[in-house]
């Protein structure tokens, strides 16, 4: 009896996860389809000018497509587990299970593994591949920009030191306009170099062309101005990698990265709480997943004798939308600096998980 009855849980466990997965992956199929061909109305234009042509094209559709399926992962989630649901019920599936015994937070359990999948394979998505396909789209779309010049400009801190870049150009191997302001570990200024451009040399690293500078004593209110220099090399780390990123704005960066960042120890134009923020939502994702589950559920509660006419996949559909716009606005709330990054990611989660468990024990006890 006892291996009967696991062999059943096993049955339903495969049934009810292939049945979730399958939904969830073809909801993201077609929103992904659908974003990449928006964003490819906009950019075929410019890839045709740039003279890349059917081949560019499909490579950045191919290297913009991990980005697109982050995105979408929570909003095919909802939308696969309402549709799994209301066929489980409108086919009676539901009231076959709820006979044989099983309760609606039992149903919620056999959907855990494969909710937890999902969420563990867009973690990864977020971490590894998403940053590098975004860092290889920015590096190809600047080394065929015939205009990298009119990039736009950009800070960042590097150690102590504060840096200002005009443009990046040739795949992030040539900076335009150059500005470095040298700092102590007081973090007052000492100097200030100007250069009209810098070149990466490979293993011979970085080189300022044209620099002019300054020389500050800010204890004695002196500034000495240091003699014309044609070209000097440039002490720092970077690479053109990471020229790309920070010239990318928002780019998405690893965990690596990302505690490099927090640690000083890798060039950062973002502040720690929105860095902090992002790692928390990042790792946040499963329970993320899994409160769009919860709140997909109540569907099982559709009338048989309303079927399709029944509104509450409508009501579920709009409260999962809300959640996940509620997420959103507290985070850009965090980016800003307005929320510590646990209220900008931890809320949301415990208020709609209450909510949703409210509605399912109400219409349990009817």
């Amino acid at each position: 009896m006892s291996k009967a009855t696991s062999n059943t849980r096993y049955v339903l466990l495969r049934y009810l996860s292939g049945a979730l997965l399958f939904r969830v992956l073809f909801c993201c199929g077609v929103l992904v389809s659908l974003l990449e061909i928006l964003a490819l109305l906009e950019q075929t234009t410019p890839i045709l000018q740039r003279h890349q042509g059917v081949l560019g094209i499909l490579n950045y559709a191919f290297m913009r497509l991990p980005f697109l399926l982050s995105g979408a992962l929570p909003l095919s989630m909802l939308i696969g587990a309402l549709l799994m649901l209301t066929q489980l019920t409108l086919a009676s599936e539901m009231a076959i299970l709820r006979a044989a015994g099983l309760s609606t937070f039992g149903l919620y359990k056999y959907l855990v593994p494969a909710t937890l999948l999902i969420g563990l394979a867009g973690v990864v998505l977020d971490d590894q591949i998403t940053p590098r396909s975004e860092q290889a789209l920015a590096a190809w779309w600047n080394r065929t920009d015939p205009h990298p010049e009119q990039g736009h400009s950009f800070w960042f801190h590097d150690g102590t030191n504060l840096n200002a870049v005009g443009h990046v150009a040739d795949g992030g191997n040539i900076l335009g306009t150059v500005d470095i302001y040298l700092r102590n570990e007081q973090h007052m200024l000492v100097k200030t170099l100007h250069a009209h451009n810098a070149h990466y040399i490979g293993a011979y690293g970085w080189l300022l062309y044209d620099v002019d500078g300054l020389g500050i004593d800010l204890q004695n209110q002196k500034v000495d101005r240091l003699p014309h220099v044609a070209e000097m090399p440039w002490q720092t780390t970077l690479r053109p990698q990471d020229f790309i990123r920070l010239s990318a704005g928002n780019a998405p960066l690893s965990t690596s990265t990302v505690i490099g960042m927090l640690r000083g120890q890798l060039p950062s134009d973002s502040s720690p709480g929105f860095l902090k923020a992002g790692l928390m939502e990042r790792f946040l994702r499963p329970a993320s997943l899994l409160v769009l589950l919860l709140i997909a559920m109540p569907v099982i509660y559709i009338p048989p004798r309303t079927g399709t006419r029944s509104w509450l996949p409508v009501w579920c559909l709009g409260a999962g939308l809300l959640f996940i716009v509620v997420q959103g606005l507290l985070r850009a709330m965090g980016n800003a600096g307005l929320l510590p990054p646990p209220i900008a990611t931890v809320p949301a989660l415990i208020i709609f998980t209450l909510g949703a468990l409210t509605v399912l024990l109400r219409n349990e006890t009817r």
